[in-house]
């Protein structure tokens, strides 16, 4: 299936992708989703996330496939001369490189940001660790999970009482990745001015840090250190699931107006007027008492259909769904989130632009598919 022509809000933008597993290769899928010409430079060995599976596709994970469309791949071993040499002759075309290798590794080639700034000022180096190249821990190898329960988000994650949880997606290397690219644009944007490129860095703990909201902020305000609450909100009520008679609901009612609108939905409006449930603070003083009246007030309906009634109303929520049944739900079709290219499928692009749209051009490519053309896509 012959690709289609890049094109989106950065066409033109060059980039020399380094990176594998997660953060970097999610980063810069998203650039290249609109439009940026992204090399990926593997290992012969290729990407570890190629054999992270099953499931796979074609003898390639799905882990990998999920984060490396619209991208082409070459094999260089930068420790040797030859492949250093190469990949300074993309780096010579390049506006980014972005690389997630242990700190000190890059400097070691001399590829490390010092090196390539001397050599191509303009370049904008986005470097990805687990805890940045100082400091205690910098330089040592992190990883999404060990990183949770480092940073504090799996001492919140889990049952009142019970055991401390991962979350359940790797949410440090996702968000990692957003931030890189947000300081990547940030770089590029600047560079528009001052016609110098500039280090990117990024590190799994300082991200992990940056969004335990609002755990971290109720902390500092409060010097309390938060405790596992299950599903339920440390700072709002109610927010949580609620068993009906067929399916379970998830209530998250972040107003007064609100919770008035769901007490009237279930047949009890007299409910926002009780002066324990007055205000949203009144309703986190008096938890326990209000998860148990909803309980009774929800436990004969249908889940579905109230959850239905509910948000027809203005009170958010919904029924807990399965990958397949949010796959399938009537928005996700609308919104067109599912794309396909060949026999690939993934979720779009989620950032939506109206006059240059994402782009779906090419599958996620095979091991070292463009060595024969290496080189980016169009005239230097």
């Amino acid at each position: 299936m012959p690709a289609s022509p890049i094109s989106g809000s950065l066409q033109g933008l060059r980039i020399v992708d380094l990176s594998r597993v997660l953060s970097g290769p999610y980063c810069t899928q998203i650039l290249a989703d609109h439009g940026a010409d992204v090399l990926k430079v593997e290992p012969p060995s290729g990407d570890e996330t190629r054999t992270w599976g099953p499931p796979f596709v074609d003898d390639v994970a799905a882990y990998f496939q999920g984060v490396n469309r619209n991208k082409r791949s070459i094999c260089l071993d930068l420790s040797k001369p030859e492949g250093k040499e190469r990949v300074l002759q993309l780096l010579a075309k390049a506006d980014v490189v972005v690389e997630n290798f242990k700190a000190g590794t890059m400097a070691r080639w001399g590829l490390g940001h010092e090196d390539l700034a001397a050599r191509f000022p303009a370049l904008v180096y986005c470097s990805i660790s687990g805890f940045g190249g100082d400091g205690p821990l910098g330089g040592l190898p992190g990883y999404d999970a060990a990183v949770q329960a480092m940073s504090g988000i799996m001492s919140v994650n889990g049952e009142a009482g019970g055991d401390a949880t991962r979350v359940g997606i790797p949410i440090v290397d996702m968000v990692t990745g957003l931030n890189a690219t947000i300081g990547i644009l940030a770089a590029l944007q600047e560079r528009n001015r001052s016609g110098r490129g500039q280090r990117v860095e990024l590190s799994l703990f300082d991200c992990a840090l940056s969004i335990l909201h609002p755990h971290m902020a109720n902390f500092l305000a409060s010097g309390k250190v938060p405790q596992r609450t299950g599903n339920a909100h440390p700072n709002i009520a109610p927010y949580d699931i609620v068993a009906t008679r067929t399916t379970p609901i998830f209530l998250a009612v972040g107003n007064d107006g609100q919770f008035r609108r769901l007490c009237e939905v279930l047949g009890s409006a007299e409910l926002a007027d009780a002066p324990e449930f007055l205000r949203n603070g009144d309703r986190c003083d008096h938890r326990s008492a209000l998860t148990q009246r909803l309980h009774e007030l929800m436990r004969g309906e249908d889940g579905a259909e109230l959850a239905e009634r509910l948000m027809r109303a203005g009170v958010p929520c919904s029924n807990v769904l399965d990958v397949r049944m949010a796959l399938d739900h009537p928005q996700t079709r609308h919104r067109e989130m599912l794309v396909s290219i060949g026999d690939y499928r993934g979720i779009a692009s989620p950032i939506r632009l109206d006059r240059t749209p994402a782009t779906y051009r090419v599958q996620p490519p095979r091991l070292n598919e463009h060595q024969l053309s290496f080189d980016f896509a169009g005239p230097a």
